[in-house]
């Protein structure tokens, strides 16, 4: 019997004792989950862009159940959203301030004499990723022109000129004033390759001074329509007050954002960017501006 447990002894004393777990055999703690970075920073219920179209504007397409119907880009509950008739001070960079909150993109239709005025605001829209096209040079209704000829020539002088204060080559879109087009001038813009935009829904923001009204006006048309191209104005002070406020109500809806940008940039004519070099007034040529900061600099003061 004694045999049997020193035979029990012994084999317990030849197994190979288990070694606890050194710090390099512990099962690591499995690392935190990365934070995922909201899609627009600071604003979970932003709008953002649910898709970007990209425009072929040879021949001329005209957009925008109003008056145009051949093209309807647009799915239920999309709305591509469109500004006129700036750059202005305060109001455009309240909209883009708006629109940048909601890591959401628009397209702005300027007047050539507004933007060779505010360069910096048109410079701004751009630099913060929204689409610019033309609006005439001053914005003239075009079928009161006495001759073609001088709906032409509005029209060539808007494209040059906010070309020349965007510092850039913007896109062939074109919005005719109070959206009064003639065969003439549909002509011109078909044989140069700029696309027509009119609208859905009109904001008629001009007429309102609440922007609690105007915004529930918007969003009722819209919701009449289902989808729209939307026209505002963004010298308009009460759609400066309203963006903020109606893009909040778009995303409250299940309204998505289309971001439309063309698939090359608007040719302009020498003849035209000569003729107005003379509203410049001193803005750098295009290509040739520098940053200040290339050519100013602070300096130690003498002692």
């Amino acid at each position: 019997m004694r045999s049997l447990f020193l035979a029990a002894a012994l084999t317990l004393a030849a197994a190979p004792a288990i070694a606890a777990p050194n710090d390099a055999q512990k099962t690591a703690a499995p690392a935190p989950a990365p934070v995922a970075k909201p899609a627009c920073e600071g604003n979970p219920n932003a709008l953002g862009i649910a898709r970007t179209v990209e425009i072929d504007t040879t021949g001329g397409p005209g957009f925008g159940f109003e008056q145009y119907k051949a093209y309807d880009f647009l799915e239920q509950k999309e709305v591509v959203l469109t500004f006129d008739d700036g750059p202005q001070v305060n109001t455009t960079r309240a909209i883009l301030d708006a629109l940048a909150a909601h890591c959401t993109k628009a397209t702005f239709f300027s007047i050539g004499k507004m933007a060779l005025g505010l360069p910096e605001i048109l410079r701004d829209v751009i630099k913060r990723g929204h689409t610019v096209g033309s609006h005439t040079m001053t914005h003239a209704n075009l079928r009161k022109k006495k001759t073609p000829q001088e709906g032409i020539d509005e029209i060539e002088k808007g494209l040059s000129a906010v070309k020349r204060a965007a510092g850039q080559p913007i896109a062939p879109f074109f919005r005719f004033p109070f959206l009064q087009d003639s065969p003439e001038t549909l002509d011109h813009l078909a044989k140069r390759n700029l696309a027509i935009f009119s609208m859905d829904v009109d904001s008629f923001d001009f007429k309102f001074r609440n922007a609690e009204q105007m915004v529930k006006d918007v969003m009722a048309k819209l919701d009449k329509k289902g989808k729209a191209i939307l026209l505002m104005h963004d010298i308009q002070p009460v759609t400066a007050k309203a963006m903020p406020a109606l893009l909040d109500a778009l995303k409250a809806g299940g309204y998505r954002i289309v971001h439309v940008r063309a698939k090359a940039p608007a040719a302009t004519i020498a003849e035209y960017d000569a003729l107005i070099e003379k509203d410049v007034k001193g803005l750098p040529g295009v290509g040739v501006d520098k940053p200040t900061s290339s050519i100013v600099k602070t300096v130690p003061n003498d002692p």
